[in-house]
């Protein structure tokens, strides 16, 4: 999309703290190059660099490796299918393919690392080694393939996304790169992302952790490994996806499966969390800021891209070293930094079209029992339920062909609100999930499960 033109540039005190927090990353990570960029309103509008490859000062166009990044792409794909209809995520990965060592796992906890699956692939160290190791599916397992009981924690799985990427293939009858690039890089025009690096790219190093040298990595073909984490790309390219991560793109997925994957895909181990996993999509809150996106590594490099709907931002970081930098945290710096500098300012507020004498009825006070709640009218015939005074369970709710609502978040997430209607045809009362709200604290007619006692209220 295409940001107001209020929106194009950011102010220089902005972009001087943005190029302070790259230099101290570049600095203090001891990292031989770092690109930075943010991304507002869905269009790239700051990029910076410090340091150098091969004497050139690197910059949004310059490619990097960004390792495990490449999961949300695989994961997007997965979701295409998904809607399609050619799979469904409580899909058993049995059913699509002859894969018995993820048994009883489904295409969800795959997807959420919540498999079981273990961390790593069989044989050396897979991401210095060539693919050619491991040349068929089969070889990606050694002897515990399964760590943990299917759907029972989140235990981080690079093999389980490798078998996501097998599962594109088959389903789709052609290589996972191709696939990728037929149905995500070409619509989105990341025409600088690849499996293998293009000029100019930057090399990928190792920094001696007591002296200030190098050691250049290898940059393998990880072959059957590659959904987990093949991929190259560049500030540019990762602004666009940034774009679509945001706001989704009907050529590739809607926003309403967007959402779905950044949903917590398990429960948090740690009592005051503040990292999690979605559906391909890491979750992280940074100082009361709700983030999504990946972080990725491969030897020699490093990268990270988060996402703040709340604040309409994205930030990206990519260093060519293999460790030592904060990538994580200079990507989620660079959205605070300008949500602290430039705030979001909303978009005007505007009346609907048009009013449907129906829905309006509808609108204002309901009770569940004696606890009062509002229902509002928002666009498309859509419902907010809220509590009055904030205490109770509030949820927005999608209008649906069939007269009926369904809860898009919170507690009645995926509950069916339905209208009845009264003697008069009015609108007598909501059942929410089988709940009941009426007009007035539990009114005296038989909608109440348990009826009302017929003395009504009285003192005590």
């Amino acid at each position: 999309m295409t940001a107001p033109e209020e929106f194009a540039e950011l102010l220089p005190a902005t972009r001087r703290a943005l190029l302070h927090r790259i230099a101290v990353g570049q600095a203090e990570g001891r990292t031989p190059s770092l690109v930075g960029a943010v991304v507002r309103e869905g269009q790239l509008v700051w990029t910076g660099a410090r340091g150098d490859t091969d004497g050139q000062t690197p910059g949004a166009d310059t490619q990097y490796r960004i390792g495990s990044l490449t999961k949300t792409f695989t994961a997007v794909l997965v979701m295409r299918l998904r809607d399609e209809g050619l799979l469904d995520l409580g899909d058993p990965l049995t059913k699509h393919l002859e894969v018995p060592e993820a048994e009883g796992a489904t295409v969800a906890q795959l997807l959420a690392h919540t498999s079981g699956l273990a961390a790593e692939a069989r044989g050396p160290w897979w991401e210095r080694t060539p693919g050619a190791l491991r040349p068929e599916t089969a070889d990606l397992f050694g002897e515990r393939p399964l760590v943990h009981p299917a759907g029972r924690r989140h235990h981080y799985s690079n093999t389980g996304f490798a078998l996501l990427g097998a599962l594109v293939e088959r389903l789709r009858g052609a290589p996972w790169g191709d696939v990728l690039a037929r149905e995500v890089l070409e619509p989105l025009g990341m025409t600088r992302t690849s499996l293998a690096p293009r000029a100019p790219h930057a090399a990928g190093w190792a920094v001696h952790p007591w002296a200030d040298v190098l050691l250049p990595e290898p940059a393998e073909d990880t072959g059957r490994m590659a959904p987990a984490g093949q991929l190259w790309s560049t500030a540019a390219d990762l602004a666009r996806f940034a774009a679509f991560l945001l706001d989704g793109d009907e050529r590739v997925l809607g926003a309403a499966t967007l959402a779905e994957m950044r949903a917590p895909g398990a429960p948090p181990e740690d009592r005051d969390w503040d990292g999690g996993y979605g559906l391909g999509v890491q979750l992280a809150r940074r100082e009361g800021r709700f983030l999504h996106g990946h972080v990725g590594s491969m030897p020699g490099f490093l990268a990270a891209l988060w996402v703040s709907t709340d604040d309409r931002l994205a930030g990206i970081a990519l260093a060519n070293v293999t460790s030592g930098a904060s990538i994580a945290s200079v990507a989620a710096d660079l959205v605070r930094i300008t949500a602290e500098h430039e705030p979001r300012i909303p978009g005007p507020w505007r009346p609907l079209s048009e009013a449907d004498p129906s829905l309006l009825a509808l609108t204002g006070p309901w009770y569940w029992g004696p606890t009062p709640f509002l229902l509002r009218l928002r666009a498309d015939r859509g419902l907010e339920l809220s509590p009055v005074g904030g205490t109770g369970r509030a949820s927005r709710f999608r209008a649906e062909p069939d007269g009926t609502w369904t809860g898009l978040d919170g507690y009645y997430a995926g509950e069916t609100l339905r209208v009845v209607a009264g003697e008069d045809g009015a609108p007598g009362h909501l059942d929410l999930g089988t709940f009941v709200l009426t007009r007035a604290p539990y009114a005296p007619e038989d909608a109440v499960p348990g009826g009302v006692d017929p003395d009504g209220w009285r003192p005590r």
